[in-house]
C-alpha cells in the first residue's frame, strides 16, 4: 500500500499563496487515492424453490389422521407400513383396521397416519402392559433363578401366541396417550446385573429377536463373582436389544432411614443413589440415554418420588404386580416379578394384557 508523501518545506517567499494551496489540494488527493473503495453490496442469495416429495405409489388420499391406499402387487401390511408409515413395526395398526388377511386386490386400505386409539380402549376392555422382572437366567436353586429351558419355553410362548415384546421407552409415549402399543404388549426387564443373564438369557433373546432392559446397581457391576463385566454390557448395549437403565447405587432400600440418619442427610443420600447409577452408566456407555429406574426391593416415598423428579426420570418401576393402563403413575409402574418356581400356567397367568370395563 503506498503512503502519503511527506509535507511539502515551503519557506514564504518560495511561492505564491496559490502555489501553495494547489500544492496541499494534490497531497491530500495522494492521500486519498490510497484508499480502496467499498466493495459493492452482495447480491440477495437466490432462493430455489424444492418441490414437495410425491407422495407414495398408491396413495388415494389423506388427511392428518387417515390415508386411503390401493394395495399393488406384492405389498404386504409391513411394506405398507414401511413406505407410507414410515415405520414397519406399525403394521399391526394397519391389521387392527383392516383385518388379518392382508392387502386383498382392488379394495383399498386405510392407514393411520396418526394412532387411532394410543390409550387401547374398547368397547369392554381396556389394555394393560405387563412388565416382567427377572434377576438369574441359568442354572442354580435361588427362587430368583429361572432355568434356561424356563425362560426359552416362557419365550417361545410369547413368539407363538400374539405377544409383543416391546422396549421399555415405548411406554413413555403409550402413557402420554401418543403412541399405541400392540394389544399384547410385554416388557422384558432384568434386576441388579448378574453375569448369567449375559451367558444364558441374551443368546434367547438374540434368538427371538426380543428386546429387554437391563436395570444395573452401579457398585456391583465390574465387581467379578457372578456380576456382569462393563464389556459385557457394553456387547449387550450395543446388539440393539438390551437397553442399560438404572437400579440405584448400592441397591439399599430407598425408604428405610440409616440409623439416627437426619432428614438432610437421608434427602443426600437419596440423592446419591439416584444420581450415581445415571453418571456411571453414561460413563461407561457413551451416547446412552438414562431416563428409567427400578426402585431397589420396589419401594418408594414421597421422598423417593421427589428425587426422581428432580433428576428428570421419565419411568420408574416398583414390583406390584399387574399391567400399566395408560393412565398408570410413569414413576409407580406395576411390575410382575417371574421366579425359578413358577410353571409355564404360571407364566402365562401373569400376562395381563388387558382388564374389563368397569374393574377397579
Amino acid at each position: 500500500m503506498r503512503s502519503c508523501p511527506p509535507p511539502f518545506a515551503l519557506s514564504a517567499g518560495s511561492a505564491s499563496g496559490l502555489h501553495h494551496a494547489a500544492l496541499v489540494i494534490a497531497t491530500l488527493l495522494l492521500c486519498a487515492c490510497t484508499t480502496p473503495p467499498a466493495p459493492p453490496p452482495a447480491p440477495p442469495p437466490v432462493r430455489v424453490a424444492v418441490p414437495p416429495a410425491p407422495p407414495p405409489q398408491g396413495l388415494l388420499a389423506r388427511d392428518e389422521r387417515l390415508a386411503l391406499y390401493a394395495p399393488r402387487a406384492g405389498d404386504t401390511y409391513a411394506s405398507i407400513a414401511a413406505g407410507v408409515l414410515g415405520n414397519e413395526a406399525r403394521a399391526w395398526e394397519i391389521t387392527e383396521l383392516n383385518g388379518p388377511n392382508g392387502p386383498l386386490p382392488g379394495i383399498p386400505l386405510v392407514l393411520p397416519i396418526e394412532p387411532v386409539n394410543p390409550g387401547g380402549v374398547r368397547l369392554d376392555r381396556f389394555q394393560t402392559v405387563p412388565i416382567l422382572c427377572y434377576h438369574r437366567v441359568g442354572p442354580g436353586s435361588s427362587r430368583m433363578t429361572v432355568s434356561s429351558a424356563r425362560f426359552a419355553q416362557q419365550l417361545e410362548w410369547l413368539a407363538g401366541n400374539g405377544y409383543t415384546v416391546v422396549e421399555m421407552r415405548r411406554l413413555a409415549g403409550f402413557l402420554e396417550g401418543r403412541q399405541a402399543l400392540p394389544p399384547r404388549s410385554v416388557v422384558i426387564s432384568f434386576d441388579d446385573g448378574y453375569e448369567s443373564v449375559y451367558r444364558h438369557a441374551f443368546p434367547l433373546l438374540k434368538k427371538h429377536r426380543m428386546p429387554a432392559t437391563l436395570f444395573l446397581y452401579t457398585d456391583f457391576v465390574g465387581t467379578g463373582g457372578n456380576a456382569l463385566s462393563w464389556p459385557q454390557v457394553q456387547e449387550m448395549r450395543d446388539s440393539g436389544l438390551v437397553d442399560v437403565q438404572a437400579h440405584s447405587k448400592t441397591h439399599a432400600n430407598l425408604i428405610e432411614r440409616l440409623g439416627d440418619e437426619s432428614e438432610a442427610l437421608y434427602r443426600r443420600r437419596l440423592d446419591t443413589e439416584v444420581r450415581t447409577p445415571r453418571d456411571v452408566i453414561l460413563r461407561r456407555l457413551p451416547a446412552h440415554e438414562v431416563l428409567d429406574y427400578a426402585y431397589p426391593y420396589g419401594d418408594a416415598n414421597e421422598q423417593v418420588l421427589e428425587a426422581m423428579a428432580r433428576h428428570r426420570y421419565r419411568l420408574a418401576v416398583t414390583v406390584n404386580p399387574g399391567g400399566n393402563p395408560f393412565y398408570a403413575q410413569p414413576l409407580m409402574l406395576r411390575r410382575t416379578m417371574i421366579l425359578g418356581s413358577h410353571d409355564l400356567e404360571d407364566f402365562k397367568a401373569r400376562l395381563v394384557v388387558s382388564r374389563p370395563i368397569g374393574t377397579p
